[in-house]
């Protein structure tokens, strides 16, 4: 039955598109949690502003740029410092890895004036950058791909930053497809915070842009021939990292994302003895690699197709606790295609 099995593998390759865009799932500020919302489906209070759909924003000059699709403002305001570690996890719709590894990672803040984030309308919002993260030294491979591997990205506050209400902006630049003009996708996100301490550092008022309005398509660094994958220096876009930015290699710092899970021991079982922390991924059943959108560089681990257990090992390298992972529907539809190519 061919028009099964095209069904079969049409809604598969939807599907895989589909999870091939994100979000910004989790916000951890000093090592505190604040997860996030997926997009449109509101189920708990966070500091980080829900989008309406993962889908990328298309065009420099769209209102979209700001904080993402049909950005809501959020319930919480996260508790911040001058000089706290912000942690950002960007995933797939599906919660998988991110799915892109080209293009530039940079944050921007902008004070919430005369309201506190949570009431603040962001179309109204000065930004300042604060960091900005290309390529790791003179190589072709972009600290994008750390999010592509699963870790996320670190960026520090202002060491002197003056205390208020700030957002706090993580935006990707995803380049696969920026050798046509219009082709770069811009994933932005904002997480409302308050910054207490003392400090007394403002960005000067030609640092301040807003967005929409700080880009556009014919940028160096947004239509780009020549620099996407090779060693060429980056022209990023927007403005430079404000001068209140102390220089500091830590910004640089990116972190792994935690294991999904942790097992526990059987009551029963009191003579098991315990994980040492160590987990290995072991395949249920195989599929293909799953496939980003066209032109972005690297492999993904086919485990992100094919279902697949984690498991805890003793010091002996003797499995103790499996415990199962999430399954997502593409890898069952990635199991259904082989079975329906021979109906």
């Amino acid at each position: 039955m061919k028009s099964f099995t095209t069904l079969v593998v049409t809604l598969l390759a939807a599907l895989t598109y589909v999870a091939a865009h994100g979000f910004v799932s989790q916000v951890k500020i000093d090592g505190k949690s604040y997860k996030g919302n997926v997009p449109s489906d509101p189920k708990i209070d966070s500091p980080i502003r829900m989008i309406k759909q993962q889908d990328p924003v298309k065009g420099a000059t769209n209102p979209a740029v700001n904080c993402g699709p049909d950005a809501t403002k959020a319930a919480l305001v996260a508790s911040a410092n001058p000089g706290s570690n912000l942690e950002f996890y960007w995933n797939a719709a599906d919660l998988s890895h991110w799915p892109h590894n080209v293009g530039p990672i940079m944050t921007y803040m902008a004070e919430c004036t005369g309201a506190t984030c949570d009431k603040f309308d962001s179309t109204n919002a000065k930004w300042f950058k604060i960091n900005e993260l290309g390529k790791k030294g003179s190589s072709s491979t972009w600290y994008q791909q750390d999010l592509f591997d699963g870790k996320s990205v670190s960026v520090s506050l202002p060491d002197d930053l003056k205390a208020g209400n700030y957002l706090i902006r993580n935006e990707i630049i995803a380049l696969h497809l920026a050798d046509s003009k219009g082709g770069a996708e811009f994933y932005p996100s904002c997480t409302q915070l308050r910054v207490g301490g003392s400090g007394n550092a403002l960005p000067s008022a030609d640092e301040l842009v807003s967005l929409p309005g700080a880009y556009s398509d014919n940028d160096a660094g947004i239509f780009d021939k020549t620099t996407v994958y090779n060693n060429a220096k980056y022209p990023f876009p927007g403005p430079a990292v404000a001068k209140l930015v102390a220089v500091d290699s830590s910004n640089n710092t990116n972190n792994p994302l935690p294991p999904p899970s942790t097992p526990t021991a059987s009551p029963s079982a009191s003579h098991t003895p315990s994980p040492t922390g160590k987990f290995r991924p072991v395949p249920i059943a195989t599929g293909e690699p799953a496939k980003s959108c066209k032109k972005t560089k690297g492999k993904r681990s086919s485990s992100l197709v094919a279902e697949a257990e984690l498991v805890a090992e003793d010091k002996h390298g003797k499995v103790i606790a499996p415990v199962v992972g999430k399954r997502h529907f593409s890898r069952v539809m990635a199991r259904i295609a082989p079975h329906a190519a021979s109906i």
